[in-house]
């Protein structure tokens, strides 16, 4: 059985790399609803539909768990898909927990997608975790867009990023929290705009942890011969130069697990 992978585009491509090499003998499927990105500036009604859609393809190709590797999906439509269905639905939340626990004096800024930063579900995670109200949120749709495109160490992102950042004292701030996994094709722009003191973090590692453990569970880590199925909305992706696009996601995101 697979493991499947699912996201409103390529950002989900950062938590797959992460997952392939802790689970290096392990089948995958990867979903990009490319018909439909960016899903954070949609409505909630529209996501929850595409994400039943993609769920409801997904469990036609034989998996075992689906990973939502995506902040805005998880945030709106995940709960529903778990009553739905009855195998192991990891989610993805803003890792802002772990990034107030790695200093807990210096503020936090949590980056994401409008849909994300202005949830419920965001709310209530503040309120759990930041007692000392150290946590600031700032929607950063633009990057999905230049994601989708391969746009990343351009003059207008740089120029983007730095009209978004120009608001934030980063001296006061100990960390920046990738809070939509586009977000993370972009680190080393935005290493160059921050102080050395703001450290990045995002919730791929703990999203994959969660995933092992639950696998765990039910006996169902395997020792296959390793493949990656892509689709782009129930389409499989089959054409030389789509697949060559993907790779060379994963390939940039090789250089960014660096940084």
């Amino acid at each position: 059985m697979k493991i499947a992978f699912f996201d409103s585009g390529v950002g989900g491509l950062s938590v797959l790399h992460h997952a392939m090499k802790v689970l290096p003998h392990e089948q995958f499927v990867f979903f990009a609803d490319e018909d439909h990105v960016p899903y954070g500036t949609k409505s909630k009604q529209q996501v929850r539909d595409y994400v039943a859609e993609a769920f409801d393809f997904l469990m036609t190709k034989d998996v075992k768990a689906i990973v939502t590797a995506c902040n805005t999906a998880t945030s709106v439509a995940v709960a529903e898909m778990r009553r739905r269905y009855d195998i192991p639905i990891i989610g993805m939340e803003p890792a802002a927990k772990k990034a107030l626990d790695m200093d807990g004096e210096h503020r936090v800024l949590v980056t994401a997608t409008p849909i994300t930063v202005k949830g419920r579900k965001m709310e209530l995670l503040i309120e759990k975790v930041d007692k000392d109200h150290l946590v600031d949120r700032l929607a950063l749709p633009g990057l999905v867009e230049f994601a989708e495109r391969q746009e990343f160490e351009s003059q207008a992102v740089t120029d983007y990023l730095t009209g978004q950042f120009a608001g934030f004292d980063f001296s006061q701030y100990s960390a920046l929290v990738l809070g939509c996994t586009h977000f993370n094709y972009f680190k080393d722009t935005m290493r160059k705009l921050l102080p050395d003191n703001v450290q990045f973090v995002d919730g791929n590692e703990g999203t994959v942890r969660e995933l092992i453990r639950r696998l765990k569970e039910r006996n169902q880590l395997e020792q296959n011969r390793p493949s990656v199925e892509y689709y782009y909305s129930g389409r499989l992706v089959e054409e030389d130069r789509e697949l060559s696009r993907l790779q060379s996601y994963l390939k940039r995101l090789e250089k960014m697990y660096r940084i």
